[in-house]
């Protein structure tokens, strides 16, 4: 039992015998209750399957309280916790069982619909029509340590098939490194975690702490360019990402898509007071360059805020997008686009900062926001200096010579109105920069920034 009921709801539905099946009417007729309970808990509704009711298993009266929590939950505008542990469809009910499948998926979404947040537990079993349709379908997802699930189980695909699967699928961490859920939790520790998705607990987010160099390094030379000087401090050992300037930011975190992507962290948080999604970039983690997974989890995050009517703050620092030949083979490009727009539609406030460089497309997709600060000591650039050098010069070491035709600075960012404002580089400064600009944002802002400074460089 994940926790008490404040209310019990439909204890009293039994189901018939469709089928005529085989003592099932018996069965019925004996059991105490039924293969879920659902009910009004503190703070939320609660479906939690029991597996000692016929496995877990989903009948016609299973899926009636599935389907009435969840819509009474949407009247009262509360979020669910599933909790699942089931062998799938009864087979005692046929074709009236697996309907159930449909009707609570689109309980479901009408709770979506209505902007609320639905979070699933799953333990060990959890496989089948649950998993299926409600089990699957929820905002977040995550799974106890040790949990078996899958859409088959074990024995019925190795009896049916002639295939084995241990140690290939079916298991939490599997399930983990396939996405399929967004972190794996001891036990004792789920509830914690539901009270901090939900908003009614902390749960501070402890990024790693950014390398500090052996040594310091030496200052340019005199008359180095200021944007070449800019170039370096941006990209400087030791000085905070998007990760450390996040965790500054936030009192709560609870992670999408853990171990997706390094350099991309997507997390629903509690920034400056306010409930948001937060994505963040790491510089210090696989060479601070986000793969198509990182684009597409920063999608689901975008998307998720839509839903919920919650701001986006993104924490810009990369030297760009992965470049390497799987990257390309995964549809970094598509990724990116995806981004782009999914930041474009976004129908709630956001507020970008870039905390270190900014580099090309792969930044600027999470860059185009309401509000856009850069650090005094940040840069911003349509291609990495190196990169520019290389096309332009046929040469990446002639970067110190080029950078300064990039107007990459952000004052160069400010001065073409891209930018809202340049901030200190300090930790401190940056969370009331952010605060301030959660507080102005206005959904609709990046439009008219861009498309004003782009109009003021037009000619005809």
């Amino acid at each position: 039992m994940l926790t008490a009921l404040i209310e019990e709801w439909d204890q009293e539905l039994r189901s018939g015998d469709p089928l005529g099946f085989p003592g099932y009417a018996d069965k019925v007729a004996a059991m105490d209750g039924e293969s879920v309970r659902t009910g009004l808990a503190d703070g939320f509704v609660l479906v939690e399957c029991d597996f000692d009711v016929i496995g877990g298993s989903m009948g016609l009266v299973h899926g009636e309280k599935v389907v009435r929590a969840f819509d009474r939950a949407t009247q009262r505008r509360l979020p669910v916790v599933v909790v699942t542990r089931s062998g799938g469809a009864r087979m005692q009910e046929g074709m009236l069982s697996l309907i159930q499948l449909s009707r609570t998926a689109a309980a479901v979404n009408r709770h979506h619909a209505a902007g609320l947040l639905s979070i699933a537990v799953h333990r060990t079993p959890t496989t089948g029509g649950v998993f299926a349709s409600y089990g699957s379908l929820t905002d977040l997802r995550i799974a106890e340590t040790g949990t078996m699930m899958g859409f088959a189980g074990p024995r019925v695909v190795e009896q049916t098939s002639g295939r084995t699967v241990e140690g290939t699928s079916h298991s939490a961490e599997t399930a983990l490194e396939a996405h399929i859920v967004d972190a794996v939790v001891d036990p004792d520790a789920v509830l914690s975690w539901i009270h901090a998705a939900l908003g009614r607990e902390d749960r501070p987010l402890k990024p790693t702490r950014a390398p500090v160099p052996t040594k310091q390094p030496a200052p340019p030379p005199p008359g180095t360019d200021p944007a070449w000087t800019a170039v370096l401090t941006s990209r400087r050992l030791g000085r905070p990402s998007g990760m450390q300037v996040a965790a500054a930011a936030t009192t709560s975190w609870t992670e999408l898509g853990e171990g997706s992507d390094p350099a991309m962290r997507v997390a629903l948080a509690t920034t400056c007071g306010r409930r948001s999604v937060v994505i963040a970039m790491d510089r210090y983690a696989g060479g601070g360059q986000p793969q198509p997974a990182g684009y597409e989890l920063a999608c689901r995050g975008i998307a998720l805020a839509g839903r919920l009517g919650l701001p986006i703050v993104t924490f810009v620092d990369t030297p760009g997008a992965a470049l390497t030949p799987e990257a390309e083979n995964q549809g970094i490009a598509r990724a990116i686009a995806s981004t782009h727009a999914a930041m474009a539609a976004a129908l709630v406030p956001t507020v970008s900062v870039c905390v270190g460089e900014g580099g090309s497309g792969g930044a600027q997709a999470l860059s185009a926001a309401d509000r856009l600060l850069i650090q005094e000591g940040a840069i911003f650039s349509v291609i990495g200096p190196e990169g520019a050098a290389a096309i332009l010069e046929r040469d990446a070491a002639k970067a110190p010579e080029v950078a300064p035709l990039l107007r990459l600075t952000a004052e160069d960012l400010a001065g073409f109105g891209i930018a809202d404002a340049v901030i200190s580089d300090g930790l401190d400064a940056t969370v009331a920069a952010v605060d301030q600009a959660l507080a102005e944002a206005v959904a609709g802002d990046r439009a008219r920034r861009l498309d004003a400074a782009t109009a003021a460089w037009l000619r005809s």
